[in-house]
């Protein structure tokens, strides 16, 4: 079966999710209120009305309320840049009643009715005062929520090791599940240094790029097995995974040769 469905994001996020447009014939960049677990939020539009198999909905799709309008946006932005100023008094307050944890970020929903703090923290905590303490402060149902280092540095944000902004900070590879194998697949070093991201847990990139190495792996060689070129049978020495070719160690008496071939110019038992 069939249904609608409109692409959004959260005003601070990057991840996209699916809603039911509702009636509303909407459009990139539209900023509309949606109904969530947590209560009413504006949203912006990423991807306009579509469809999509049913089956591929993970959890009910839940509705766009309304396209909001110019009061609203303005009223988001305002307890956005609100919720950006008390940062440094709600740390201030975690510090005095000496509570070993770190906030990491204030998220606020758009009419200020609901404040989530994320904060890290090597032990449980018994934060039951501190809520106490911000609701009657600031006057709005206050949620603290637990994060882990991979979800930290999607928020702090930052560059990694290639140089370019973070994975997880432009939306994909944090919720993928990341393993060492991926990492044994492409080749690379297994130095932890080498394959860690800024939150000192595996590359988000290597969820990303596995696919491909995984289909490549299939027609390659594998390393020290014996393949027959055009010059003759030689050992595998290496394979380079990006351009699909093969370095190839021939022994002829006391002397050693190497040559590189495209995987397509050899022959082999790929069962080996």
């Amino acid at each position: 079966m069939q249904v609608e469905v409109v692409t959004v994001k959260f005003m601070k996020g990057s991840h996209g999710y699916w809603f039911s447009p509702n009636g509303f014939n909407l459009h990139v960049n539209d900023k509309v209120i949606v109904e969530t677990e947590k209560g009413k939020d504006i949203v912006v539009v990423t991807k306009p009305n579509e469809f999509i198999d049913s089956s591929e909905l993970v959890d009910p799709l839940k509705n766009v309320i309304k396209i909001a309008d110019e009061s609203e946006i303005k009223m988001a932005l305002e307890n956005s840049e609100r919720a950006d100023k008390l940062l440094p008094q709600i740390k201030d307050i975690v510090k005095k009643k000496n509570l070993e944890m770190k906030v990491i970020s204030i998220e606020v929903n758009y009419n200020f009715s609901r404040m989530t703090i994320n904060f890290t923290s090597e032990n449980r905590v018994d934060f039951r005062d501190l809520v106490k303490k911000l609701a009657e402060q600031f006057k709005t149902r206050i949620e603290l929520r637990q994060i882990g280092p991979r979800e930290t540095a999607k928020i702090l944000g930052g560059f990694g090791p290639c140089g370019k902004e973070c994975c997880c900070s432009q939306g994909f590879g944090i919720n993928d599940h990341v393993s060492i194998k991926m990492a044994k697949n492409q080749n690379l070093s297994l130095n932890p240094n080498s394959i860690s991201g800024l939150c000192g847990k595996l590359l988000c990139c290597l969820a990303y790029e596995n696919p491909y190495y995984v289909e490549v792996l299939k027609i390659m060689p594998k390393v020290n097995s014996l393949v027959k070129t055009p010059d003759g049978e030689g050992k595998v020495l290496y394979n380079d995974l990006i351009k699909k070719v093969v370095a190839v160690k021939f022994q002829n008496e006391s002397v050693s040769e190497i040559k590189v071939y495209p995987v397509e110019d050899l022959k082999f038992d790929k069962n080996i």
